[in-house]
C-alpha cells in the first residue's frame, strides 16, 4: 500500500509537468499505478467491502458469556448453530469492542518433538451438572505428543482398575502406541519413589508391557514435563465445556469421545495449522502397532449366591441361571460382567449406566427371574412419613438426627419407628426432645432415655377397657363357678429353695 505523503509527491510532480514514466523511475512505482493516483488526485481511495458481514452485537455478547468468555466456542457456535460465516480474529476483535477482557495464560516450557517417542496422560477434577444436579467427574485425557491426537473420558471415580480400562479402550482407539507415558507421580502406577527414581508398580508394569510402552514419572514439580497434556485439559475447559449439556456420564462420554477424536482431530493446531489426523498418518511408522490380540482389564471378584440365585456386585443384583447356589467368580470388565462356577460360564450381564442402583439384571438375551434378592434394600419411606406427621417435635428431631451423625439413614428410621409404636404419644415426644437436647443420634441410647422417663416421671397408664359383655359368655360362667386353684404347691418349692 502506497502512502498518502507518496501519493502527493507523485500527483505534484505530475502537476510541475513531469511524465508518467519519469515519475514511475523516480519513485520505483509502476506506470500504472502512477496513472492510477493521478486519476485520484493524489488522494486516499474511500472503499467498502463488499463482503462485509453486519453481525448482531447483542448475539455475540449473549453467546459469549454463555461459552464463559471462550471465544473459539463462541465462533463454534456463531458458524454451526447461527450460520454465522465470521472470520476468527474479526470475531475477537468484536468481542474486545464490546468490552470483554481478554485472558491470557501463561505458556509452559517447551521440549522439542520427536515422532513416536511419547504419550501423556493425567487426570483433572471437574464440577459439571448432569440435568442441573451439580456431580464431581475425574477427566482422564491421553495425549500423542508428536501429532496432537487426544482421547478423553470421565469417571466418577478414578482408581487403578479404571485407569487400565482408560488406557486399553484408548489405545485400541487409535491401535498404536508411543513407546513411552509420561505420568505424574501418582499411586495408581507408581510403587515408591519420586522422577527419575520412580519405581512402576509391578502390576502396571506388566500391564503396559502387553500394549509396548513404559511408564515414566516426570521430577516432581515439573508439570510441564507433560506440557501438552496440561494444555490439552485448559482446551477442556474452554472448547469441551462451554455450550454445552449434559444429560448423564454416558451421555458426556460420548459428547467427549466424539470431540476428541473426531472434531480435535480434524482441527488445525499451533501457528504451523497442522491437522492432527494428518500428522498422525505420517508418525505411524514411528509408533508400535499394538498387537493383534490385547486382553481387556478386569477385576476377579468372589461373590455367593442367595436362595433366591442373585450375585449383588456394586450395588446391584444379578440373576444366575439353575438352581444350584454355590459361590461364583465374577470377573468385571469395563461395560460388562461375567459369571463363571467351577470354570464353566453362567452368563454376560450389561453393568447398569453410571447412578443406577439397586437393580435386577439377567444375563444377556434372557428375561429376569421372577424372584427378588434376598438382601434387597427395604426402604423406610412410609415410616418417615408417619413420624413426621406425627408431631412437629418428631420432625425435627428426625431432621437433625439425617443430617448429623447417622451413617445408616434406613435402620435408623426402622428403629425409631419401632420405639414410636411401642409408646404413648406424648412419652414418646418428650423422648425425642430429651434426645434432640443432648444431640443423641444412637437409637439404644433413645431407647434408655424412653425408659428413664417412663420410671421416673411417673406416667399413668390408662386403665383397660373391658367388654361387659364377656361375663355372659358361656365360658365366663363355668369359670366363675368352678373350685379355686389350690397355689400351695408353689409355697412348698419355696421352703424347699430357703432350706
Amino acid at each position: 500500500m502506497i502512502g498518502p505523503d507518496k501519493r502527493k509527491a507523485i500527483y505534484l510532480l505530475h502537476k510541475e509537468g513531469m511524465g508518467i514514466r519519469e515519475i514511475s523511475r523516480h519513485m520505483n512505482v509502476s506506470t500504472n499505478t502512477v496513472s492510477t493516483i493521478i486519476g485520484q488526485g493524489g488522494e486516499l481511495p474511500q472503499t467498502t467491502r463488499s463482503d462485509k458481514i453486519d453481525i448482531d452485537t447483542e448475539l455475540v455478547s449473549r453467546v459469549y458469556l454463555k461459552c464463559k468468555g471462550r471465544v473459539q466456542r463462541t465462533h463454534e457456535i456463531l458458524c454451526e448453530a447461527h450460520g454465522i460465516d465470521i472470520g476468527y480474529s474479526t470475531l475477537s476483535r468484536i468481542i474486545r469492542e464490546l468490552g470483554f477482557g481478554k485472558r491470557r495464560k501463561k505458556r509452559c516450557g517447551q521440549v522439542p518433538d520427536e515422532p513416536g517417542a511419547e504419550m501423556q496422560h493425567d487426570t483433572s477434577p471437574y464440577r459439571v451438572k448432569f440435568a442441573n444436579t451439580p456431580v464431581l467427574v475425574q477427566g482422564s485425557l491421553l495425549y500423542f505428543r508428536y501429532c496432537k491426537l487426544k482421547y478423553l473420558k470421565f469417571y466418577r471415580a478414578f482408581d487403578r482398575f479404571k485407569m487400565k480400562c482408560f488406557f486399553h479402550e484408548a489405545l485400541t482407539f487409535w491401535q498404536y502406541v508411543a513407546a513411552d507415558c509420561i505420568i505424574d507421580n501418582t499411586n495408581l502406577a507408581r510403587l515408591y519413589g519420586t522422577g527419575k527414581n520412580a519405581v512402576i508398580h509391578p502390576e502396571m508394569a506388566q500391564f503396559a508391557k502387553q500394549y509396548g510402552f513404559e511408564f515414566v514419572c516426570h521430577e516432581k514439580g515439573h508439570a510441564n514435563r507433560k506440557a501438552g497434556n496440561e494444555r490439552g485439559f485448559f482446551t477442556v475447559e474452554t472448547n469441551f465445556f462451554p455450550g454445552r449439556e449434559f444429560a448423564s456420564l454416558e451421555n458426556m462420554n460420548r459428547q467427549a469421545v466424539e470431540w476428541a477424536t473426531v472434531r480435535m482431530a480434524a482441527r488445525p493446531t499451533t501457528k504451523t495449522r497442522l491437522i492432527p489426523a494428518q500428522v498422525f498418518a505420517y508418525e505411524k511408522p514411528y509408533l508400535k502397532k499394538l498387537p493383534v490380540y490385547v486382553p481387556a482389564p478386569y477385576l476377579v471378584l468372589e461373590r455367593g449366591t442367595d436362595q433366591y440365585g442373585y450375585a449383588a456386585v456394586d450395588g446391584n443384583y444379578y440373576w444366575i441361571p439353575g438352581t444350584k447356589r454355590c459361590d461364583v467368580k465374577v470377573l468385571q470388565y469395563a461395560e460388562h460382567l461375567m459369571i463363571y462356577r467351577n470354570r464353566e460360564l453362567l452368563g454376560r450381564y450389561r453393568i447398569p449406566a453410571d447412578g443406577v442402583k439397586n437393580k435386577r439384571i439377567p444375563p444377556e438375551g434372557q428375561q429376569i427371574a421372577p424372584y427378588m434378592p434376598k438382601n434387597r434394600k427395604k426402604p423406610t419411606t412410609k415410616q418417615e412419613k408417619i413420624l413426621r406427621e406425627a408431631a412437629k417435635q418428631i420432625d425435627e428431631y428426625l431432621t437433625f438426627a439425617i443430617k448429623n451423625g447417622v451413617k445408616q439413614k434406613h435402620r435408623f428410621i426402622r428403629g425409631l419407628y419401632g420405639l414410636y409404636r411401642k409408646m404413648a404419644l406424648e412419652v414418646f415426644i418428650k423422648t425425642v426432645i430429651r434426645a434432640l437436647t443432648y444431640r443423641i443420634t444412637d437409637i439404644q441410647t433413645v431407647e434408655r432415655i424412653a425408659t428413664l422417663q417412663l420410671t421416673a416421671a411417673h406416667f399413668q397408664l390408662p386403665l383397660p377397657q373391658i367388654d361387659r359383655q364377656l361375663e355372659k359368655r358361656d365360658a365366663y360362667i363355668e369359670g366363675y363357678f368352678a373350685d379355686e386353684v389350690d397355689l400351695s404347691v408353689y409355697d412348698k418349692i419355696t421352703e424347699n429353695e430357703d432350706g
